[in-house]
């Protein structure tokens, strides 16, 4: 079993494939940028499946795949067949903004992929343009009904609101999960880097977001648990699916993270919002033994701090992380 030095068990991979994304959404993208790494510089799907053999070995049991948009990168559906291959590896879920999805739910679906995140922020079109900055709304919700046809499950949206953009918007995602078996989970807004226009009047708590919810009556809270994720979980009588609320900032869970995050380019982090990691590609090229990676990484998690920026920094100008780089 895999322990940090405050005794929370590690057991949680999540696992960025590539920086590069067909969206620009103005909440992982920087809006002057940022330079995309080398192809030479990203970690080949070898060389992640050698790190994964190492991760298990330490006791990590679950494993997200994330970008960018991991759909973007050629050879994933190979990738995650052999990730699916890795016998001690008991979860596995893809997290993808949708675009690419109807055209690659059914290969998903053959590899043993059942699990899905899918990054929905608005159901309104032009919202969607300012949003992500391309006109792709309609492509994101036909691949939403490819996989309810394909029985993918669950199917997680992850929406996150912001005062003045999409705040309006909470009853309609919500009324998705009264007539859909969709897990709606609301996030609370993030100060990064790439926030564009980040300050406080646009951020809105788990608790205003629940209180808008009760337009449909009562939340019933439920221990319904489908992943490795912190939200809490609720649910509409005689809902299909499921409303969850994460709350980095209001009502951080960092007592009880069991996660760790390898970066496209080979970076072991730590956590989210800190700035502390362990480089992993350069002796994994160096040909370092199964042994010295294991240590590398269990050195590493030393480093994992015991809260995140956000507590204690409250509403920083930004964390200094670019989102889109780490997989969120």
């Amino acid at each position: 079993m895999l322990t940090d030095k405050f005794n929370r068990k590690i057991d949680y991979l999540r696992i960025s494939v590539t920086d590069r994304c067909n969206l620009r959404c103005i909440y992982c993208v920087p809006s002057l940028g940022f330079i995309q790494k080398k192809h030479d510089e990203i970690l080949r799907f070898e060389e992640i499946l050698k790190l994964l053999t190492v991760f298990v070995s330490l006791g990590i049991k679950k494993i997200k795949i994330t970008g960018g948009e991991p759909l973007f990168r050629k050879g994933i559906i190979d990738f995650i067949a052999k990730v699916f291959n890795i016998n001690a590896i008991k979860d596995v879920s893809i997290t993808t903004n949708g675009i690419l999805l109807k055209d690659y739910a059914y290969a998903l679906r053959k590899t043993g992929l059942r699990r899905l995140n899918i990054s929905i922020d608005t159901l309104d079109k032009d919202k969607f343009r300012y949003i992500t900055g391309a006109d792709k709304l309609r492509e994101v919700l036909d691949g939403l009904n490819e996989v309810r046809k394909l029985k993918f499950s669950p199917v997680k949206i992850n929406t996150v609101v912001i005062r003045g953009i999409n705040d309006d918007e909470i009853l309609d995602f919500a009324r998705l999960s009264i007539e859909n078996p969709y897990e709606i989970r609301f996030i609370e807004y993030m100060p990064t880097q790439n926030s564009i226009g980040w300050d406080k009047d646009k951020f809105i708590s788990s608790a205003e977001i629940k209180a808008k919810l009760m337009v449909f009556g009562k939340l019933y809270k439920t221990d319904h648990i489908t992943g490795a994720g912190h939200a809490q979980y609720f649910k509409f009588q005689g809902a299909l699916g499921t409303i969850g609320v994460i709350s980095p900032v209001s009502n951080s869970f960092c007592s009880k993270c069991n996660k760790l995050r390898l970066t496209a380019d080979g970076k072991l982090k730590l956590c989210l919002h800190s700035s502390k990691q362990v480089d992993l590609k350069t002796p994994l090229r160096a040909n370092a033994s199964f042994n010295e990676l294991k240590d590398m990484i269990i050195s590493g998690i030393n480093l994992k701090p015991e809260g995140n920026y956000l507590e204690k920094h409250s509403f920083p100008e930004y964390s200094k992380n670019i989102m889109c780089q780490i997989g969120g």
